[in-house]
């Protein structure tokens, strides 16, 4: 499949550190050659949270090599989708070239929760859950366009 044939996402939050770099990381897994997929936010943290690492390790997905990235690198780039997946960055997206579908997914942020590592584990656990429905639904309706 030629680049100009894949289906081209963008997914944002604010320190694309966690929710933005799983959901890139599950679509890539998930749709494998079919989508060109990306993440990026507007205050970067310095990391990718170890839990968002960990939790999609456990799921047989690595993105241990990924790292925060500044939508401003992006914003020359024509998507299929931006996806937003926090309030935050849904009020400040800036515009993209094209005429990308915007979808805004509102998720809590998993690394501002407090409680033991199992608590914290476990809202990683969901969050990769609620991704994964998410964007296997996602797939499914473009796949009727």
């Amino acid at each position: 499949m030629t680049n100009e044939n894949k289906i081209r996402v963008l997914f944002l939050c604010t320190h694309n550190q966690a929710r933005s770099q799983m959901a890139e990381g599950i679509l890539r897994h998930l749709g494998k050659a079919r989508y060109e997929v990306y993440s990026a936010g507007n205050e970067l943290a310095s990391d990718v949270h170890p839990l968002a690492i960990k939790t999609l390790a456990n799921m047989g997905i690595d993105i241990s090599n990924h790292y925060p990235k500044h939508l401003n690198q992006f914003l020359d780039q024509e998507f299929d989708y931006i996806i937003t997946t926090c309030d935050r960055i849904k009020e400040s997206c800036p515009a993209f070239p094209g005429d990308p579908e915007r979808i805004h997914w509102s998720l809590s942020d998993p690394a501002s929760v407090e409680g033991s590592e199992e608590e914290k584990q476990a809202v990683f656990n969901d969050l990769a859950v609620e991704l994964g429905t998410r964007i296997r639904m996602l797939m499914q309706l473009h796949r009727f366009k």
